[in-house]
């Protein structure tokens, strides 16, 4: 039997697990696939935010790939500087395949982005989607206004969940004390800044166009921002026609509201671009706005600065620029890429691929692409272990790694507690009169997952 540990329970987890039992020529392949949380699913669960029921609904291929006979989900286990380190993995399974992301947010590095009122989007995400590890300090939703740096899907989602009413959200699984938050909340203005263009941003056409359906909230476009879009400005069409789709279809949305007039609605999204934050200004000790410079378009497809600045009031801030990969342990790390070195999801120690070592995921390639990027990048690496496969089996390994794990004083959430969770979450939504609602604290989880409601 081969042996295979998969850290990492979201999509690029699944998938790797997936194609391990289907693409083996060999029929007693078994996989563990290892969370930290006592729940799996990974950023479907706790990063697609809670009114996006149709991606969320990808839970449910997910519990089908964790559901089959050779695949077995182990919740509850750490590994990294205060768990499992990778060699202890080894002596318990034939071979590892990493899947664990990327989990820091990049930094804009400028003076004042620690203030008080100032949060990594990320945050804001773990907070609204009930990650055991947020901050419940809901955040400084007292502010009358916010601003989003960022023009990727991250930002299209925490604006649009910052201007919906709690209402709105009451059908989702969103939690039950930042569902209370948000129905105080006193935000009335969102803008949502860039330092390019439409025809440059990150998020895509679909996320764009779900801030105009919001009942309570509209969005203001700057005219004078988008006639620094080369692509906006070309009315030849030469240049919209060298774009990508999506940022000719980006363009075209942003133009079309640009053009529509004010509807008085209670809340406003406003889309800002060519501004690139420089310094968060502080009054009394927290933030009360951020100073942008100008930008323009320069010839090699960037932006340059202007020396003319701006500053937008906001009491809130959340920074939304991207995602890096963090060193696990006991693994090597490209600390430039963020990424662990690897050749065809082979884990690279010294330029030379380390027996039974693997990785998939953002942790391969870097935060780039969406869900179903996963599918291909997981293939991959499947695919070199299958090839190593032979080799790998001839070790020695734990006969019962989970009884391994109890035995050393890890206390595992198997697949029935997280069933035992959902039931309970299910329960939560019931009493509250609403649908399910996440547990959103470590004591409750456990508690949930062992039956012990004393936690």
């Amino acid at each position: 039997m081969l042996r295979v540990a998969v850290v990492g329970s979201g999509p690029s987890g699944v998938y790797a697990a997936q194609d391990l039992v289907q693409q083996s020529q060999v029929p007693d392949v078994r996989v563990h696939v290892l969370d930290r949380l006592p729940c799996p699913y990974g950023l479907v669960r706790y990063g697609v935010a809670p009114d996006h029921e149709k991606i969320k609904s990808l839970q449910n291929n997910l519990r089908g790939v964790l559901e089959q006979e050779r695949i077995d989900f182990v919740g509850n286990i750490e590994v990294g500087a205060h768990g499992l380190t990778p060699g202890r993995l080894l002596e318990l399974y034939h071979a590892v395949v990493y899947c664990v992301g990327a989990a820091r947010d990049r930094r804009l590095d400028i003076p004042g982005e620690d203030l008080p009122g100032s949060y990594s989007a990320t945050d804001f995400v773990s907070w609204y989607s009930a990650h055991p590890d947020a901050s419940r300090n809901s955040f400084a939703l007292g502010a009358r206004s916010a601003v989003v740096i960022g023009v990727g899907n991250v930002a299209v989602d925490v604006a649009r969940i910052l201007a919906r009413g709690a209402d709105e959200l009451r059908p989702t699984d969103v939690p039950e004390d930042a569902l209370g938050a948000l129905a105080l909340s006193r935000v009335r203005d969102v803008h949502m800044v860039g330092r390019r263009g439409p025809s440059q941003a990150k998020f895509t056409t679909k996320e764009l166009r779900e801030l105009a359906s919001l009942p309570s909230a509209e969005v203001v476009v700057e005219p004078a921002d988008l006639s620094l879009d080369p692509v906006y400005a070309d009315t030849s069409g030469t240049l919209a026609a060298a774009l990508p789709a999506v940022g000719r279809r980006n363009v075209d949305v942003v133009r079309g509201w640009a053009a529509q007039p004010p509807r008085g609605l209670d809340r406003r999204i406003h889309l800002r671009f060519f501004l690139r934050p420089v310094e968060f200004v502080e009054q009394d000790g927290h933030v009360a706005a951020v100073r942008f410079e100008r930008t323009v378009p320069d010839a090699g497809g960037s932006v340059r600065g202007t020396g003319t600045y701006e500053e937008i009031e906001a009491q809130l801030v959340l920074r939304a620029v991207g995602y890096r990969g963090v060193p696990l342990p006991g693994l090597p790390f490209d600390a430039a890429l963020g990424t662990v070195p690897h050749t065809a999801g082979r884990v690279l120690r010294d330029g030379v691929p380390s027996p039974g070592e693997y990785v998939a995921g953002w942790i391969k390639r870097g935060p780039t692409g969406v869900i179903g990027t996963n599918r291909p990048c997981a293939k991959e690496t499947v695919a070199s272990l299958l090839e190593d496969g032979a080799a790998l089996a001839l070790r020695s390994v734990a006969a019962d790694p989970v009884a391994e794990l109890r035995a050393a004083g890890h206390h595992p959430v198997e697949w029935t507690g997280w069933q035992a969770i959902e039931a309970a979450e299910a329960a939560l939504g019931r009493t509250l009169g609403r649908r399910s609602v996440k547990i959103p604290d470590w004591d409750g989880l456990l508690g949930a997952a062992t039956g012990d409601t004393a936690r």
